[in-house]
């Protein structure tokens, strides 16, 4: 491997309220949202920054989000397209474990998971209000069968031979060379946001959910889906600076108008 190379894998999409995108605000109706991966190609091996959702989950669980998502948009399918296999990928970055970040965790075997210690500890033992966020502990095996105990669970093959490696971590880190993890909280208790240096252009800095869209960012207005709403705005206004101390390009989590213009599949920024 040599200059660092950045993938967005499209991993379909889901549908929530206007109201619970732009917290207090509106307007209402169903906004349908996309959920990406981020694969970073980099000199130390494959970082994958969250993984989407699980179409057979959210049926399961969350059927109201009215996901869409073909085979080609798992994890799988969108790293086959690219000639890559499950196993290639050597690290998974969560930004958080809400199950729109965490769908496609159990897929990838072989990698060691980052993620920041709080926010583990927080989908082992959520708030009452967040136990759909958390819906989806695949990516944990163990905390899966923990708060399961006693029920009979669908069969899942994924989960047959995964036990994930975590190696957790606190405030702002480079985890390899011009890869940076930002602590922005307030969404969750223990969010990241994403930066990645590259060689041919502004730095790509990923909001995750600590900013849902472009239209959140303007109006400084957060999401309904949130822990502490006084820290989730810091943490918005955290990213803006972020943006203007590094001259980085903001990429925003589920911005279907900002999407349509961001290069995908086998096209990548370098």
């Amino acid at each position: 491997m040599s200059d660092t190379k950045v993938y967005l894998l499209d991993g379909g999409t889901l549908v929530i309220d206007g109201f619970h995108v732009f917290w207090n605000r509106g307007p209402g109706g169903e906004v349908r949202f996309p959920c990406y991966a981020v694969l970073i190609e980099h000199k130390d091996g494959y970082y994958m920054f969250d993984t989407g959702y699980d179409f057979d989950h959210v049926m399961r669980v969350l059927p109201f989000e009215k996901p869409i998502q073909d085979k080609a948009q798992t994890i799988p399918g969108q790293l086959a397209a690219l000639g890559l296999k499950t196993d290639d990928i050597n690290y998974v970055i969560n930004s958080h474990y809400h199950f729109d970040h965490c769908g496609g965790n159990k897929h990838l075997h072989k990698a060691c998971t980052i993620c920041h210690k709080k926010e583990l500890e927080a989908s082992a033992n959520c708030q009452p209000f967040e136990h759909l966020g958390y819906s989806d502990l695949t990516f944990a095996p163990d905390i899966l069968k923990k708060k399961n105990a006693g029920k009979e669970l669908p069969p899942d093959p994924a989960l047959d031979m995964f036990t994930p490696k975590f190696e957790t971590v606190t405030g702002d880190q480079e985890i390899a060379k011009g890869i940076h993890l930002f602590e922005t909280p307030g969404h969750t208790a223990g969010h990241y946001s994403l930066m990645v240096e590259l060689k041919n252009r502004r730095p790509m800095l990923f909001t995750a959910d600590a900013c849902y869209t472009k239209k959140n960012m303007e109006m400084m207005c957060i999401s309904s889906f949130h822990l502490d709403p006084t820290e989730s705005v810091k943490s918005m206004k955290r990213l803006k600076e972020l943006a203007e101390k590094h001259d980085a390009e903001l990429f925003y989590s589920h911005d279907l108008e900002s999407f349509k213009g961001y290069q995908t599949g086998a096209n990548y920024y370098s």
